[in-house]
């Protein structure tokens, strides 16, 4: 009887993992790299024109948050754009910002940082439209 109730016990726990491992949280990307990249760029620009003092400021600061590391997860193994221009501007703005939100949760983002990003976004819109 013992040796039945631990052979259920690892059927279930295998189970449990191959279940876990299938499902996948809604990150909202699609798999395409130039379409997610568009639209993470315009999320992200969303979250940083919002007012210091608006109600939804911390809500889409912690959204950028997940949509960052998503994104990162996602194409950061990628072979193929590790030698895109997009790839390393966008990888580069991106932890600036998620540094910012690491280190400074509670601070709004300098506008200098804004700035930077803003160049780096536009760089890299620019890139996808020579690359694709």
């Amino acid at each position: 009887m013992n040796r039945f109730l631990s052979r259920v016990f690892a059927l279930v726990l295998v189970l449990m993992v191959g279940l876990m491992g299938c499902s996948s949280s809604p990150t909202g990307l699609s798999g395409n790299y130039r379409q997610d990249t568009l639209a993470l760029i315009e999320s992200l620009r969303g979250a940083l024109e919002l007012p210091n003092e608006s109600p939804e400021k911390a809500a889409a600061q912690e959204e950028a948050r997940e949509k960052i590391n998503d994104f990162s997860a996602r194409y950061r193994r990628d072979g193929s754009l590790l030698k895109l221009s997009s790839f390393t501007t966008m990888r580069t703005a991106l932890n600036s910002l998620a540094g910012h939100y690491s280190s400074y949760p509670n601070r709004p983002v300098p506008q200098k940082l804004k700035d930077r990003l803003e160049i780096e976004f536009n760089q890299v819109e620019a890139a996808l439209k020579r690359e694709g």
